[in-house]
């Protein structure tokens, strides 16, 4: 995907060197209590898809993250999506649904599969995420399954999420 520049804003693929600038990205989106969530267990033992994965860049500063991994659900090979992070001084621009429709646009051109995620329904049903598909998904850990969500799932998915 080519680089959106939009005013100050370039939204572009993940690269190897932006990973301290995301880390402290997450740090301020997140704080420690990231590394405690269900999500984290999944992105341990998933393949991290740089090549699907895409940063918001602005002032030198990134300032939007969203990331892919490659997970299965069941035998049904997927993506699980996390963390999509915006910066607060970013978040009412509509950042992270630009970030999440660049992520999703790049999946669905390699036909990857569906996306998993753990989020916000509000928030990311905008985007074409569901509950139903998910009641059989056993992730690793406990979460409420109301916030267990997908997108281009062909029926509903089934099984336990592991790499």
């Amino acid at each position: 995907m080519a680089d959106v520049i939009e005013n100050d804003l370039c939204i572009r693929p993940e690269q190897a060197a932006d990973a301290t600038g995301i880390e402290a990205l997450l740090d301020h989106a997140f704080g420690p209590g990231r590394f405690v969530k269900v999500s984290e267990r999944v992105r341990e033992i998933a393949r991290f898809r740089r090549d699907l994965s895409f940063c918001a860049e602005a002032g030198g500063e990134i300032v939007g993250s969203v990331r892919l991994w490659d997970i299965r659900i069941g035998e049904t090979p997927a993506l699980f999506l996390g963390p999509l992070a915006v910066h607060s001084g970013r978040r009412l621009d509509g950042l992270g649904g630009r970030l999440l429709e660049c992520a999703g646009a790049a999946a669905d051109k390699l036909g990857q599969g569906p996306i998993l995620l753990v989020g916000d329904p509000p928030f990311f049903e905008r985007f074409g995420y569901a509950v139903p598909p998910t009641a059989g998904v056993r992730l690793p850990g406990p979460v409420d399954p109301r916030r267990v969500l997908a997108r281009g799932a062909a029926g509903p998915l089934s099984g336990p999420v592991r790499a």
